[in-house]
């Protein structure tokens, strides 16, 4: 698929989450049809999709079947098992957007991080561990404190321990069951901050401002649009979301987590091939939205500007939180954007609040 296609097409999303919710309701406001995949019924995209799948990621006839429906298929996380995706893939003639290669270096950390060094993107000082053996040989690379994480399935604090002396590696790399893990140095840094950038089959690449983010135990509570950030530091970050967007050969949308140290420096944290977190305020204060970008690039199209017309502030509605939902809604200056989940359980993300006031930063 090189030209658009047009209005009335259909656009798979792989997962059914909020991500892919938000996603859909771009693309429909294109005019296209929508159709999710995913394991969990009544979910956030089920109810706004043309169409919907429940099905698990690992059953290939399942997804084969789902592609055959779909003219372009994208996806709302990276966390999706990826031998079977890779056959069904590799049949469809370019229908899955980004491509499974970007999908399986963003779900396995060794792999994303061998990846960004490759290419001379800073990172923390980290170390492969594959047995208890190499454990041993990464505590005395890394060193103490440090952080422990499983190489894959691993987001929003999920699967990861910190490591203030030996003893508590030797424990979590036991709790992980033995699995594949990165011994990740600890980075002294000012702020966390993210980029996600845009690139479509013509290789034009388009960025959103560098935003700050606050988490509260390991989860993005509030997302500030633009970081507080010197002009020269807030163009080195987006040159080197610019930088790994081409690298990968992106047709998608990608969001590049970074830690500011106090010394100026920026490491890269994370990467993410799909829509993120800290980029839901661009429904609201940009021109185009990080959800209709990742529509645009999977179904061929040009992309939309991403200029912000407003600086913003988003938080993240956890569990309980949402039940402020008509206070939230009283406030005519407040953009609610919840996610038709049932149950508010802790932890759980069932929505979204962005404020938006006049724009005055680059």
């Amino acid at each position: 698929m090189s030209r658009p296609l047009p209005p009335g097409s259909t656009l798979g999303i792989l997962g059914n989450g909020q991500l892919g919710r938000m996603t859909a309701q771009a693309a429909s406001r294109l005019g296209y049809r929508t159709h999710c995949f995913g394991p969990e019924k009544n979910s956030p995209a089920e109810q706004v999709c043309t169409v919907s799948t429940i099905g698990d990621y690992r059953d290939e006839a399942a997804l084969a079947k789902f592609f055959a429906a779909c003219d372009a298929v994208t996806y709302e996380f990276e966390n999706i098992p990826v031998a079977a995706l890779a056959r069904v893939a590799k049949k469809s003639k370019g229908k899955l957007r980004p491509s499974v290669e970007i999908l399986s270096i963003c779900q396995d950390r060794i792999a994303e991080k061998s990846f960004l060094n490759s290419i001379g993107i800073a990172t923390a000082p980290w170390h492969a561990v594959e047995s208890a053996d190499e454990l041993v040989v990464a505590l005395a690379a890394v060193g103490t404190p440090s952080i422990l994480k499983t190489a894959r399935m691993g987001y929003d604090g999920k699967g990861q321990r910190k490591v203030l002396k030996p003893e508590d590696a030797t424990k979590a790399f036991a709790d992980f069951g033995g699995a594949e893990c990165v011994l990740e140095g600890f980075v002294k840094f000012e702020r966390e901050i993210s980029v996600v950038v845009a690139r479509d089959l013509s290789g034009k690449v388009r960025t959103y401002v560098p935003v700050e983010n606050e988490h509260k135990h390991h989860i993005l509570d509030v997302t500030i649009a633009p970081a507080r950030l010197p002009a020269a530091v807030a163009k080195q970050a987006l040159a080197i979301a610019a930088k790994i967007a081409r690298k990968l050969d992106l047709v998608g949308v990608l969001a590049v987590e970074m830690f500011l140290s106090k010394g100026g420096e920026i490491r890269v944290n994370e990467l993410a091939p799909r829509p993120h977190n800290s980029g839901h305020w661009t429904i609201d204060a940009c021109v185009t939205s990080q959800f209709e970008q990742a529509a645009r690039a999977a179904l061929g199209l040009p992309l939309g500007d991403p200029v912000r017309h407003s600086d913003a502030k988003m938080k993240n509605l956890i569990g309980a939180e949402a039940n402020e939902w008509a206070k939230i809604a009283s406030d005519p200056k407040a953009k609610l954007h919840l996610y038709g989940k049932a149950e508010a359980r802790p932890g759980r993300k069932m929505g979204h609040v962005t404020w938006i006031y006049p724009k005055k930063g680059k």
